[in-house]
């Protein structure tokens, strides 16, 4: 009964007509009013994206429930009566994103054991992340994204050893990065802590993480280095033989015909999009809008898979790696408001795939490359410095006169200041010698008239 349409309420009646009822998929209808409880006979009740209001349903501790799916309604309040009114175990999938849930998080999770998807992503909760989320050793996907979350992340979270996604991003989580993330959850492929307000500098712990393929921690207070060792990504690096498999969390959780789609909202080519079903396919670097200082590291250039590299906002200084190039699947760069100087690199005329560059507001000189993908972008991609080529209106060549003209200027000033001086010499010299001698003729001349005169 998925997308029929339905627009009425769901009165309790409904399930006295089903009273053997084990899966329900009754999803992208118009349902609207309560969901009072599910009866313990369901396995699997898949009642995404309608009009559900109120709070959210019971459970009954006989329930069997092993996919519960309740996202994209309108259910308010706690999570409390939900998750610690029963005593179930053998959910494996729990979806409550996209609601208007508050309060916090409560610490029962002890009775969620057997969970492997967990998603409470864009919500109104508050309070910190309660410890014995460590006890979901089964949880292979964590998306607590768009909440009020606050503290530091719990050292619990180093028990869920499966974790393969965990979002954080746009809470208000302070602390440094864990260095457990890198040494304990060794099969993440999905870091998401952008938006919060992580301070400390990125642990060269993380670079265990080798399976990682989104690494996103802008819009934090980073400061220090870029890891070197962040070559050791072997997906990004294209280390890895094997392509990633279809059917891995990564493209969400399914269950005989109900599939629950992961997703991740990532800024790509300077603007927000929510990836769901290419997810797997999606290579990204995003360390913008933090205090990161030092230079690029040409290690970095060694993630061959990266498809997004965005490192701007920080304080940056070198130049930008020469061998940018072997990037070869790069789609957006964005190193923009650095202190980066030197030229653009001519290897960057190599990159095909471009279709989101900008280098505005460093100290960068010279000549724009020429490729087709470079001379297509917006001169605004290159605003705030001494670049000249197409797109900008400024023409090399005249930049190149002018400095020319200037040197030649400066050449001829050298020369006439010598001829000046030659002359000035040759002058004060020349009266010198003759003034005292016209003045010695005239006074004898003088004398000899007044001797006449008198006689």
């Amino acid at each position: 009964m998925r997308n029929t349409k339905i627009s009425s309420t769901m009165p309790e009646s409904f399930w006295r007509s089903f009273p053997n009822l084990q899966y329900l998929d009754m999803s992208q209808n118009q349902i609207q009013g309560r969901l009072f409880e599910i009866p313990a006979t369901l396995v699997v009740v898949e009642l995404s994206s309608n009009l559900f209001s109120g709070k959210l349903p019971k459970l009954f501790n006989s329930s069997m429930l092993n996919v519960l799916d309740l996202s994209n309604n309108s259910f308010t309040g706690s999570l409390f009566h939900l998750l610690c009114s029963w005593g179930g175990n053998v959910t494996e999938a729990l979806n409550l994103a996209n609601n208007h849930l508050s309060g916090a998080i409560p610490d029962c999770w002890e009775k969620w054991q057997s969970l492997i998807f967990l998603n409470l992503e864009n919500n109104n909760l508050s309070g910190v992340i309660p410890t014995t989320m460590g006890y979901l050793s089964y949880l292979v996907s964590l998306n607590m994204c768009k909440n009020k979350l606050s503290g530091r992340l719990p050292a619990s979270l180093m028990w869920l050893k499966e974790l393969q996604i965990l979002e954080f991003a746009s809470n208000e989580l302070v602390g440094s990065i864990p260095t457990w993330i890198g040494t304990e959850l060794l099969d993440l492929r999905i870091l998401n802590l952008r938006s919060n307000n992580f301070d400390g500098t990125i642990s060269h712990e993380l670079c265990y993480l080798t399976a990682i393929q989104i690494l996103d921690f802008a819009h934090n207070n980073l400061s220090g280095n870029i890891p070197r060792c962040f070559n050791n990504f072997i997906v990004l690096s294209k280390k890895e033989t094997t392509e990633i498999n279809p059917d891995s969390i990564i493209s969400g959780f399914s269950n005989g015909n109900i599939e629950i789609t992961n997703s991740a909202s990532l800024v790509m080519k300077g603007q927000e999009y929510t990836y769901s079903t290419i997810l797997r396919l999606v290579m990204v670097l995003d360390l913008s809008g933090n205090k990161l200082s030092g230079s690029i590291p040409v290690e970095l250039m060694a993630l061959q898979a990266l498809q997004s590299l965005n490192i701007s906002n920080n304080q940056l200084t070198g130049v930008i790696p020469k061998n940018i190039g072997d990037m070869k699947l790069l789609e957006s760069f964005d190193v923009s408001s650095n202190h980066l100087s030197g030229e653009l690199p001519m290897s960057l005329s190599g990159l095909t795939f471009l279709s989101s560059f900008n280098v505005s507001f460093n100290n960068l000189t010279g000549r724009i490359p020429t490729s087709t993908q470079l001379q297509s972008f917006n001169e605004s991609s290159f605003f705030g410095n001494k670049l000249c080529g197409v797109p900008l209106t400024q023409i090399c060549g005249e930049i190149e006169h002018h400095k020319d003209q200037q040197e030649g200027d400066t050449s001829h000033g050298v020369d006439f200041g010598l001829i000046i001086s030659i002359l000035l010499g040759f002058f004060v010299g020349f009266w010198s010698i003759v003034i005292p001698l016209n003045v010695g003729t005239i006074w004898i001349s003088l004398s000899k008239l007044r001797y006449m005169l008198g006689c």
